[in-house]
């Protein structure tokens, strides 16, 4: 075992105030680092625990929107009464990760900021240049079935492993940063990640010693919201492909949508692409396919992980489909 110190933040200024020191990094529920920390990928030298500040509210804005709080658990979010009824494509993502235990104990801001389930990654034995820069990229030339097919290159083709960044991204979240010198801006959640490039060890637009404070949601948009997500198996497990959409009928026409996937790419994936071909057109599995085509246009599979691409198309036209459907129902 390595030996690290620890500490107990009493309040977010001190916290960042203690994590700008070298080597130092935030623990929260801890369900992600201390599997990288045993492994001996993460190798801290000190430990800030920030789990006990005051930042689980889940609170209303004055616009109709939300604030979560970069503690406030996943089980909570999921359960609030407000997130289940204005946002219930959050709530179906949050209860579709994990298990019950993880998401009592897993934060907002650690869901976010959590790392590729990538294997190669997990296997120090493995060449993977986002835990050791220029070391070569391994799942590319190995099994890569679970991988992008979005946004990769020859350096990294790891994916984000989140559910609920997916459902926030559908949604035009926002997320509060508190800097080391006390100052606080925001981000857009589509802003929050970087691609690989050829730095796929920089992994967000964050900088040394920030920290997640809250997530702020925007006023639900108009229509229906779904999350749907296709694994391996039931429960406990990470998507293959996931869809979070939003989408508004009126009259047989789609008048507005949002879709992001997840499981694709090293980020939740706003496709822009696919809300442009759905907006002003028949509710129909013709125009779904066409949203599904331009969606997955520069979609490349790199062997194992080809299947993907024809599974993020069918079930982004699926979840659109029962969208279409309770939009029907409900008149």
């Amino acid at each position: 075992m390595r030996a690290f110190t620890y500490e107990r933040a009493k309040d977010a200024r001190g916290a960042v105030t203690a994590v700008s020191r070298t080597g130092a990094k935030f623990i929260s529920g801890g369900t992600n680092l201390l599997d990288l920390m045993k492994l001996g990928i993460e190798q801290p030298g000190h430990l800030v625990d920030i789990s006990r500040l005051p930042l689980r509210d889940i609170e209303d804005l004055r616009d109709g929107g939300l604030r979560i709080g970069a503690q406030a658990a996943n089980s909570d979010v999921a359960a609030d009464a407000r997130v289940r009824t204005r946002y219930p494509a959050l709530s179906q993502a949050l209860v579709s990760g994990a298990s019950g235990q993880l998401r009592n104990k897993a934060s907002t801001g650690g869901n976010l900021l959590q790392r590729t389930r990538c294997p190669y990654f997990y296997d120090t034995a493995a060449s993977c240049n986002k835990r050791l820069p220029g070391s070569g990229c391994a799942a590319i030339g190995g099994f890569n079935r679970i991988h992008a097919i979005l946004g990769a290159t020859d350096s990294c083709i790891a994916t984000h492993p989140s559910d609920m960044a997916v459902a926030m991204t559908a949604l035009g979240a926002r997320i509060a940063l508190l800097g080391p010198d006390h100052s606080v801006r925001h981000v857009d959640i589509t802003d929050l990640y970087r691609l690989p490039g050829d730095t796929p060890h920089i992994e967000t637009v964050l900088h040394p010693g920030e920290m997640i404070t809250s997530v702020l949601l925007p006023p639900p948009p108009p229509g229906r919201q779904l999350y749907r997500k296709v694994r391996d198996r039931a429960s406990y497990e990470f998507a293959l492909v996931s869809v979070a959409a939003v989408v508004s009928v009126k009259q047989g026409i789609v008048r507005a949508a949002r879709v992001a996937f997840g499981g694709v790419a090293a980020k939740p994936w706003r496709s822009v692409e696919a809300e442009a071909a759905l907006t002003g057109r028949p509710a129909t599995m013709t125009t779904y396919r066409a949203a599904a085509g331009a969606a997955m246009r520069d979609a490349v599979g790199r062997g194992h992980n080809d299947f993907k691409i024809e599974l993020a198309e069918r079930t982004l036209c699926r979840t659109l489909a029962q969208l279409a459907r309770r939009a029907e129902e409900a008149g």
